[in-house]
């Protein structure tokens, strides 16, 4: 029997931890990766290199060997070219999630249009126009509806981990940005600036025929924008809650025909007559930071269910093997590597599972995550984010 072939576009960290499920599924995993030293170049066997935008090297990546089946396309990050993707589907290749799906993902404006078309919660947005003058007016009129005076201004495209979002008071705030849409740049939107108490996240895989299964409900908070720790499952949160965001997950991702895993940032906050409610904020159609718990802390985890759904294997089971699992990411380190701190964090925090990705050290930089999972939430945060600082470089 022939194994199948997966091709992922992107060679990043989340390809990397695509890798171990792979070889325990004994599926083929075909990663194009930017360059030979990426992270995910250093555990995958076939991995050319290639940027996502160059067609002939993503046509290069699904070829069949001979002899061996036609790749499934899949992708670690959503900035890949539609029309080359529409023309794959049409000459045969499954591309999962397809091009109709992972516009979604790529463009802000899209979303929140298809997403108020579903009926998803959403903060009040508008996409304004790119005529400089218009815009300035078009956002002052937001601002002044807005209770505190203050939005969220995005470019539909581009931005990620807190790039490409400020938060502004006043047009100048985001002059050189409507100066650079009005140039060509990607367009902007605004959105409602929303109080919320905070962050949660829902991961939801879908497979073609339609099976659907979601985790558990998470906490996610951020520092500068970019994910700190993940808390599976969120605490406190009411069984009415709960289900309301696993349906919203479920909704969008068959409201969007998503194929994969789909992570769904949510804000938590307070509706008008003061009850717990949700907002949707972000869309990530592949595996997601708010799910790296799920390696440790979920009997299937998102990478292993991301393999299964774009293969449509049936959906493997979600429920937590711990009462509490925390992920708390390493974003930057003082340390010339980080693998010079195992001793001391395997040491002192034995259940910790560190999951570092080979990437060079810069400030702030997604370096690797610790899962540590137990019974006692203050106890297994504390050790969580001990072993990360650790890893960081400093002193615990």
């Amino acid at each position: 029997m022939t194994a199948p072939v997966i091709a992922v576009v992107g060679g990043g960290q989340l390809a990397r931890m695509m890798a171990p499920a792979a070889g325990e599924l004994g599926v083929t995993l075909r990663v194009l990766v930017e360059a030979p030293d990426t992270s995910a170049a250093q555990l995958v066997v076939d991995a050319p290199v290639g940027a996502a935008s160059d067609e002939a090297a993503i046509r290069a990546l699904i070829a069949p060997a001979d002899g061996a089946p036609a790749a499934v396309l899949t992708f670690e990050h959503e900035h890949v070219p539609n029309a080359l993707l529409r023309d794959l589907i049409a000459h045969g290749t499954p591309v999962r999630p397809g091009p109709d799906a992972l516009v979604h993902a790529q463009d802000k404006i899209v979303m929140r249009r298809r997403l108020t078309e579903v009926g998803v919660p959403c903060p009040r947005w508008a996409a304004l126009p790119t005529e400089p003058g218009e815009a300035r007016a078009a956002l002052a009129a937001f601002l002044a509806e807005a209770p505190d005076g203050a939005a969220v201004v995005k470019t539909a495209r581009g931005g990620y981990d807190g790039k490409g979002v400020r938060v502004v008071s006043a047009p100048d705030d985001v002059a050189d940005w409507i100066t650079a849409a009005a140039e060509g740049a990607p367009p902007l939107l605004v959105e409602e600036k929303v109080p919320f108490t905070r962050e949660l996240a829902v991961l939801v895989a879908r497979r073609p025929s339609g099976e659907v299964r979601t985790w558990p409900v998470v906490e996610s908070l951020q520092v500068g924008g970019v994910c700190s720790e993940v808390i599976a499952p969120a605490p406190d949160l009411s069984p009415e809650l709960d289900a309301a965001a696993r349906d919203v997950a479920v909704r969008i991702a068959e409201g969007l025909d998503v194929t994969g895993v789909l992570a769904v940032e949510m804000f938590e906050h307070r509706d008008a007559e003061g009850r717990p409610a949700i907002s949707v904020n972000e869309l990530a159609m592949r595996p997601h930071n708010s799910g790296h718990w799920t390696i440790d802390g979920a009997v299937t985890s998102q990478f292993e269910q991301h393999l299964r759904a774009v293969l449509d294997l049936p959906l493997g089971a979600t429920e937590p093997v711990a009462r509490w699992t925390v992920m708390a990411n390493v974003l930057g380190s003082t340390l010339a590597e980080l693998t010079d701190a195992l001793p001391e964090v395997l040491g002192r925090f034995p259940e910790a599972k560190v999951n570092l990705y080979g990437k060079g050290i810069r400030p702030g930089r997604k370096l690797g995550h610790v899962n540590v999972s137990g019974e006692d939430l203050d106890e297994v945060r504390r050790r969580a984010r001990a072993a990360a600082a650790l890893l960081r470089g400093e002193d615990v």
